[in-house]
This record gives structure tokens, C-alpha cells and sequence, in this order.
């Protein structure tokens, strides 16, 4: 899978602010029955978004022409429940490239950035900052910043740093997925057989 290479992105926010949102809320294990990456996307929190009739929920915020832009901002345990791929998937299908909480379940976050998806935990308290910020301003813009490790509440002028693990952090950077990366270590890979 190619990646998209990611080095900074400035975005407004789409809010969430729900805890424990499992991976089946994130896509229903109804709609898992293909297994390529693409279509997820429309099907992103389909019994929250849409209502039975299949039309859209006006109350859900993926459907409030309020929100828009490439963060998600989600609240605090993003991801838990099943290991599916899927959910990662349905999230960069639907145009986020970066999703943001002060907890994610250990195997969504490896699964996000295995497919060019940036997670970024913050404390509480700046989640919440942010929640507040876009409840009063949902055109507040925010930088995330890969190679610093920062994200940036714009108008307020906070930042705060995020961690991610050096060797996903350079797949990022490069567009890269763990075939790709082998690939750019060629050279090494054969110097090292010759010796």
C-alpha cells in the first residue's frame, strides 16, 4: 500500500468528544466484508451518522456542515475493542489523516500507523482545550507537526509534544509502509550479505 508522506498539516477540526468509542462503532462488523481499503470511508460511525431509514443524522457531527477538515478529535480510549484493520481503514477512507485523544487502544494506534493514519495523545486537560475551543470556533485551525512532535492550538498559541515511535515516525515521514522501508535499506541489506 502506498502511503501519503506526512511532515506537517494544518487543519480545522472534526470534535467526538465521546470516551470509549470501540472499533465497532468506528465501522460496523456488518460492513467488513471486503477486503480492500477502499468505501470504508462512507460506512465511518454508520449507526451514529446515519439513522435507520438510511438517511443522514443531522445530529451527528460528520453530518454538521459546522465541521470539517483532516483531524479527528476523539475522546479519551479511541479504538478499543476488536483488533480489526478495518477501522483504520474507514478512517483514512474518509479523509482523516491525523486523529487525536488522550488514550488510544494499543492496537488501533499500531493499526493507524501502519496505514498512514498520525495518532497523537495529549494530556486530558489539552483535549479538552480543544474540545472547548472548537465548541466556540469550529474554523479554529491546529498544526500537527510530525518531525516536531507538536500539536498546536493556533489561535491560542498552545502546544503540547506527542510521542511516536522513531522507526513509524520515519514510515510517516517517507511514505512508507514496512515493504517500502526494507526496500530504502537495499543497499545496506546487500553490504551487509557481503561481508
Amino acid at each position: 500500500m502506498s502511503i501519503e508522506k506526512f511532515r506537517r498539516l494544518v487543519s480545522t477540526v472534526v470534535p467526538l468528544p465521546i470516551e470509549n468509542v470501540d472499533t465497532d462503532q468506528i465501522i460496523p462488523a456488518r460492513f467488513l466484508k471486503a477486503v480492500e481499503r477502499k468505501g470504508f470511508g462512507d460506512n465511518l460511525f454508520r449507526d451514529w451518522r446515519y439513522k435507520k431509514d438510511g438517511t443522514p443524522n443531522p445530529d451527528f457531527v460528520l453530518n454538521n456542515p459546522r465541521y470539517s477538515g483532516r483531524i479527528l478529535v476523539a475522546g479519551k480510549n479511541f479504538g478499543s475493542g476488536s483488533s480489526r484493520e478495518h477501522a483504520a481503514w474507514a478512517v483514512y477512507d474518509a479523509g482523516f489523516r491525523v486523529v487525536v485523544s488522550s488514550f488510544f487502544a494499543d492496537i488501533f494506534k499500531s493499526n493507524v500507523l501502519n496505514n498512514g493514519l498520525l495518532p497523537v495523545q495529549v494530556p486530558d486537560a489539552f483535549l479538552s482545550e480543544i474540545f472547548q475551543i472548537v465548541e466556540t470556533d469550529p474554523t479554529a485551525q491546529f498544526e500537527v507537526d510530525l518531525e516536531s512532535q507538536t500539536i498546536t492550538i493556533l489561535k491560542a498559541g498552545i502546544s503540547v509534544n506527542f510521542d511516536i515511535n522513531p522507526y513509524k515516525k520515519e514510515c510517516l515521514l517517507n511514505g512508507y509502509d514496512d515493504i517500502d522501508f526494507l526496500i530504502s535499506l537495499k543497499k545496506e541489506i546487500i553490504a551487509f550479505e557481503q561481508v
